[in-house]
């Protein structure tokens, strides 16, 4: 949650992330996770602060996102595993918007997080590969959507000026938005297996 003004700056930031981590995330991974690291530390920091607090909420996002861009580089082991619970519960997410309506059962995000942290440990690379690219073309669209003012890409837009991101929720209006988040996620994927099989080689 961040006041209007910072809005397209923080939309700009979820574009770079989102680029880096789609079709980079392999090679630049401490890199990317200190992007979300700082970008869900912002996030949970600055939800904390009153809406009427503009330079508390700026601080809160501030402190918060360099705490959890150095908890997530440090914690680099855990980062994986966070990253591979994230896409298994955004998978359960899309999945459950094809089959139901409302939020998907709790025990089948919990068991789908578990599994993706235990898939992402067990063959980090390609893990690694394909999650960055599936998770910062998401971000990237969400950015894009944002930057450009599409309120789809911003949850609420209160009387007070402030936004919130849910990241996992797919725009409203924007039925492509899952299907042009497939085809970035397999191009990245494929941008970032093609260079490192070149790199080898």
């Amino acid at each position: 949650m961040l006041p209007q003004a910072y809005e397209l700056p923080a939309a700009l930031l979820l574009v770079l992330a989102g680029a880096l981590a789609c079709f980079a995330g392999h090679r630049l991974f401490r890199y990317v996770l200190a992007l979300f690291g700082f970008i869900l530390g912002a996030m949970m920091a600055s939800s904390t602060m009153g809406i009427s607090n503009s330079a508390g909420m700026v601080v809160a996002a501030l402190v918060g996102g360099l705490l959890g861009a150095v908890i997530l580089v440090f914690a680099y082991f855990i980062g994986i595993a966070l990253v591979g619970a994230a896409v298994g519960a955004l998978i359960v997410h899309f999945g459950w918007t094809l089959i139901g309506t409302g939020d998907p059962p709790v025990p089948a995000v919990i068991g789908l997080a578990i599994a993706g942290a235990l898939v992402a440990m067990y063959v980090q690379r390609h893990v690694i590969i394909v999650t960055t690219a599936f998770v910062g073309a998401w971000t990237l669209i969400v950015g894009l959507l944002a930057a450009i003012g599409d309120r789809g890409a911003l949850a609420a837009k209160s009387a007070t000026n402030v936004w919130i991101l849910y990241p996992m929720t797919s725009p409203p209006g924007h039925a492509w938005a899952p299907y042009v988040w497939v085809l970035l996620g397999i191009a990245g994927t494929a941008v970032q297996l093609n260079f490192g099989g070149r790199k080898k080689r």
